[in-house]
């Protein structure tokens, strides 16, 4: 196993800038420059992107940015004692202490609990205390790796020791139970951390105190008779607990990852509040734990937007791989392949082959497989609606709801609706208070059976019918549409595609895209592939504009920039909006309009052409799902790219910036 720091890896009393951004992209270019990141620029976008989640900044001058990345080679650790010190969203101040770990997709588990062994020694003074008092890198590598490699592992007891007698604590809360769960999403650094502030923190007021640390480097859960025992619980995490059900019952207090290691006495004090009120928020005790603990938290809109989100984002798979699938079906057996797919299927095999030949037989295997997943799209639509309300005892009435909005005729707004209805009737049914005989029974066939008579019941008798005809009348307007109409549709889903670059504005165009694609047909109904069309390319507008702008005029971005640039050719061919953010990170006010100008070009004139596509990803790559009018979005997408690439080189070159952004730039570049 490699070493995870060298002396290389280190600086000493380094002045990296005075932003976030400036430290990360330093701290990324000397982890490149190591041989351990194959591209500094991605890794340093990937921990921008973590940080944008959670600020990395810990109590005592301490920061630890963090990230997974595929530019990662192998798993490592670059440490500044930063001179000035940079504010990375600590509570009590800047941090001159900067740890950046650097994690591959695929790190081992051997390293990972030595990266989370570092982040649980980061809580303790007297080892910070050391680092700041290091007179060289070497030392400070020493002292690093007797804390990951040669010091034992620190572990976390069931029971925190009691207090100290120069610490008492009241007999009220020396006698309270409290237990914790910590994760975060990278699952290296805050879970370990917020775990031993905790623990440290319930050792030092007297009280008996387990945790169980949901992180990277493994999670051993904790015994069933210490949750029993416990008067409470604390989650203080940024993802779902895993197996919440089995601390149902348990007054609970529920906090980001963050605040367990900022506020831990705060939080303990609150749980031993919540053990003593009988008013106090519950862990439910059904499966459906995780959705009502959220429903709980949050605001109808939200929850609804979250709903919509899950079913969309489970449901693309089935339209990626089924549009991708008939697209190559038409390739092999050519567009006359839909008469004639199920009569070579049933009258043919392999062996037995139709007089059209190999590729027609094949054809048709493809386009009959792509064909009957994409008659799952509105079921999974409506499935998973239901799902992110209801947990998994909403999956059966939304997929069942999903069944009887397509039999129905009701498309994909009733599926969205029937979800919808399904999701929370039964959350609602779940919340019933039932005698314990019967709540085995609730998640596996109470909540399922009643789940689908209601939600498939209102679609049947009172939705359906109307939402057909809304449908009905919706597809009729969008085959009717052309000219004028077109374009600005175009316009508007471009505008959308590229406002914020993979964020909610641009996966509501791309949704609405992905959910008629199941409707659109060549011949018959091509309006839903001429959006998605639109959609598609105006998606790969930014990064690819942003990739010949810096070709054009390298002078006008930093170095980190430039090398984002080469490989946004890639991201925005691909059609991934998100290969222009660290552009628009850097830079908003002038990349993002910029950027939004050619997308909304490159859609209009994308309707105008009537250029079609039956695949709902891919970019260039899936030219021969486009149905022989590639050449045309081909055209329209470089149109666009040039319009933006001039406009953000225009705003750049002529529109002046803040004085303070301007030098921060002009530091970087240097």
């Amino acid at each position: 196993m490699s070493e995870l720091i060298t002396a290389e890896l280190v600086l000493l009393d380094a002045d990296l800038g005075n932003s976030t951004s400036e430290v990360i992209e330093k701290l990324a270019l000397l982890v490149a420059n190591q041989g351990r990141a194959t591209d500094a620029a991605a890794l340093a976008a990937d921990a921008k992107a973590r940080e944008a989640k959670t600020a990395t900044g810990v109590p005592g001058g301490i920061a630890i940015p963090h990230c997974r990345s595929a530019a990662v080679t192998e798993p490592t650790l670059a440490m500044v004692r930063l001179a000035p010190p940079v504010d990375f969203g600590a509570k009590d101040g800047e941090a001159d202490l900067v740890f950046f770990i650097a994690a591959p997709d695929g790190a081992d588990q051997d390293h990972l609990k030595l990266l989370s062994k570092l982040a649980r020694a980061l809580v303790k003074k007297p080892f910070t205390a050391s680092l700041r008092e290091a007179g060289s890198e070497a030392e400070i590598v020493e002292l690093i790796r007797a804390v990951i490699s040669d010091a034992p592992a620190v572990s976390l007891p069931d029971a925190a020791p009691a207090a100290s007698p120069a610490a008492p604590a009241a007999p009220a809360v020396a006698t309270k139970k409290i237990i914790a769960v910590t994760a975060c999403p990278t699952g290296i650094a805050h879970t370990y951390m917020a775990a031993d502030s905790l623990a440290q923190a319930a050792g030092e007021m007297g009280v008996d105190f387990a945790v169980e640390t949901q992180g990277s480097s493994g999670s051993t859960p904790l015994d069933p008779a210490v949750i029993e025992a416990a008067d409470a619980v604390i989650f203080a995490v940024d993802v779902d607990v895993r197996d919440r059900g089995r601390f149902a019952g348990k007054p609970v207090i529920q906090v980001p990852v963050k605040r367990g290691i900022d506020e831990p006495e705060k939080l303990i004090n609150d749980a031993i509040a919540a053990s003593q009120d009988p008013q106090a928020r519950r862990v439910p005790g059904s499966a459906a734990a995780s959705s009502e603990e959220s429903a709980g938290s949050e605001s109808f809109g939200a929850g609804l937007k979250r709903a919509l989100l899950t079913g969309v984002s489970y449901m693309i798979p089935f339209v990626a791989g089924g549009g991708l699938l008939i697209a190559l079906g038409f390739l092999l057996g050519g567009y006359a392949i839909t008469d004639v797919a199920d009569q070579y299927l049933t009258e043919n095999t392999l062996f037995n082959l139709p007089e059209a030949g190999l590729l027609a037989y094949l054809g048709a295997v493809a386009f009959k497989i792509g064909g009957l997943s994409m008659g799952f799209l509105v079921p999974a639509l409506a499935g998973y609606i239901a799902y992110a309300y209801a947990d998994r005892p909403g999956i059966a009435p939304g997929f069942t709801a999903g069944a009887v909005a397509g039999f129905m005729g009701a498309g994909f707004i009733g599926g969205i609706v029937g979800g919808i209805i399904a999701g929370l009737a039964c959350r609602w049914i779940n919340s019933w208070t039932v005698p314990r005989w019967l709540r085995g029974l609730m998640p596996v066939v109470i909540v399922p059976l009643l789940g689908s008579i209601i939600a498939s019941g209102l679609m049947f008798l009172f939705l359906g019918g109307p939402i057909a005809q809304l449908t009905e009348a919706l597809n009729g307007w969008l085959s009717g549409m052309s000219g004028t109409a077109a374009a600005i549709l175009g316009l508007i889903l471009g505008l959308m595609m590229a406002i914020d670059l993979g964020g909610p504005v641009n996966k509501v165009a791309y949704s609405f895209a992905v959910a008629g694609l199941g409707t659109g047909s060549v011949a018959e109904n091509p309006a839903p592939l001429m959006i998605m069309a639109a959609v598609m390319a105006a998606g790969m507008v930014p990064p690819l504009a942003m990739a010949l702008a810096t070709a054009l005029s390298p002078k006008l971005f930093t170095a980190a920039e430039r090398e984002n640039g080469k490989a946004a050719w890639l991201l925005g061919a691909a059609f991934i909006s998100e290969g222009a953010i660290p552009f628009a990170a850097a830079d908003p006010l002038r990349v993002i309009p910029a950027s939004m100008v050619g997308a909304g070009v490159t859609g209009s004139l994308i309707m105008s052409f009537d250029v079609l596509s039956q695949a709902p990803h891919g970019g260039i790559f899936v030219f021969f799902a486009m149905d022989g009018t590639w050449p045309m979005f081909l055209l329209a997408t470089v149109i666009g790219m040039l319009v933006s690439a001039a406009l953000v080189i225009i705003l750049k070159k002529y529109v002046r910036k803040a004085p303070a952004r301007a030098a921060e730039e002009a530091k970087a570049a240097a």
